[in-house]
């Protein structure tokens, strides 16, 4: 992809910013990027995503469940270092350009820095289609009690949400949610890439609890962040930062109560027993 190095904002309305909805015609950047065009290709990815979970399992069971110890391995090791590559661009380039982290409204710069957020969030979003991989590994595996609710619903809303952000919201405070999500992600890949060598390395790995109080940070946060921007009336999009505030409320809710049901007081007395 060729980008322009011109540091001016163009094709902004007299306000300076544009106010996004799902009706405005999509970010002039990343309009005709891959997957990113259209919707029908967001469908289509999504509905073969719900096709393998419905009928995976039943297909899979037909067979013996498979180790797939390398394929894990070389699969979370790509995903801790392309989480990795995101985060950086994300922080260095937010950096460089004096981005704020309670508001900073989405322009349709094609700046050397802002076209590196643009191709970091585009990359984030390419990184939730990678991540089905994960609901794959399950089936194949034979791990039905990792295929919950909780991480179907995780990884088909965020692909969505990844991708509206992507078409429409490329670069300003997408930027914050994007750096805090894949820096996370960073250290549950590099979890997993360990967790798939095998017993030796697992009894290393007794901090997977603090991953999950980890995220559970970063739900939190992510509410705190969208509504202190909605009463400052931050100059990005109102709809926007309400589904950004509401989104979170579930996660915190279905992660608090996943929290609560691996590392509670009740599950330490099952083990117990």
């Amino acid at each position: 992809m060729a980008f322009n190095g011109n540091d001016t904002d163009i094709g902004l309305p007299p306000n300076g910013s544009y106010l996004y909805r799902f009706v405005a015609p999509p970010d002039e950047r990343t309009r005709t990027w891959p997957l990113v065009e259209s919707p029908w290709n967001v469908a289509a990815v999504l509905a073969t995503y719900l096709l393998m979970v419905r009928f995976g399992p039943k297909w899979a069971a037909r067979y013996k469940p498979m180790q797939l110890r390398v394929p894990l391995f070389l699969h979370s090791l790509a995903m801790a270092l392309l989480n990795a590559h995101i985060f950086l661009e994300l922080f260095t380039a937010s950096r460089a350009l004096g981005y704020s982290y309670a508001c900073q409204p989405c322009r349709v710069s094609y700046s050397p820095h802002e076209m590196r957020i643009t191709a970091a969030l585009w990359w984030f979003f390419i990184s939730k289609v990678f991540e089905f991989a994960d609901t794959a590994f399950f089936i194949l595996r034979h791990k039905w009690r990792q295929l919950t609710f909780l991480h179907v619903y995780h990884h088909s809303s965020m692909f969505f949400l990844t991708w509206a952000a992507a078409r429409w919201m490329p670069s300003g405070s997408t930027f914050l949610p994007g750096m805090i999500n894949s820096f996370i992600h960073i250290i549950m890949y590099g979890y997993y890439a360990a967790s798939s060598l095998g017993p030796r390395i697992q009894r290393f790995l007794w901090w997977k609890r603090y991953l999950t109080g980890l995220q559970l940070v970063q739900f939190g946060y992510g509410f705190i962040w969208g509504a202190q921007a909605l009463i400052r009336k931050c100059e990005v999009s109102y709809w926007a930062l309400i589904t950004a505030s509401v989104y979170m409320l579930p996660f915190l809710y279905l992660f608090g109560k996943f929290y609560r049901n691996s590392y509670g007081p009740k599950a330490g007395s099952k083990k117990a027993m």
